[in-house]
């Protein structure tokens, strides 16, 4: 397919290469979408912290902190998703080795993260 038949946003974001099999497009989308899942979720843990800091007897310092670093991690998340499906697209249009993740260990910290105030206020 020559560049003539490509729509613009398609010629702004992946200006070279060549058009790859859709079954790997489509795979690199799915991707996209799972770590969007992440986000929403994580966006939804940070609400339920701030309803929780308001009615329990626990410490609401903590878990209004929670509850502004969780929408933080979740915003962080989706726009490491739009980087990273940009990156492995333009690496399989130009028959590239796909790049290393950027999300998961971020990920992983505020799993972890979110874990230890959790421990430490002895809710799980």
């Amino acid at each position: 397919m020559s560049k003539n038949h490509r729509n613009r946003l398609t010629r702004v974001f992946f200006p070279h290469g060549t058009e790859p099999d859709p079954r790997f497009t489509l795979a690199n989308e799915r991707t996209f979408l799972a770590w969007i899942r992440t986000a929403l979720a994580f966006l939804a843990g940070g609400l339920a912290a701030y309803a929780f800091a308001d009615s329990s007897g626990a410490d609401a310092s903590i878990w209004r902190a929670v509850s502004v670093l969780m929408p933080a991690a979740a915003a962080a998340l989706a726009l490491l998703a739009i980087v990273r499906w940009v990156r492995v697209e333009r690496a399989i249009r130009n028959s590239r080795p796909l790049p290393a993740p950027l999300a998961a260990p971020l990920l992983i910290f505020v799993i972890f993260a979110v874990a230890a105030v959790a421990i430490s206020l002895d809710v799980l």
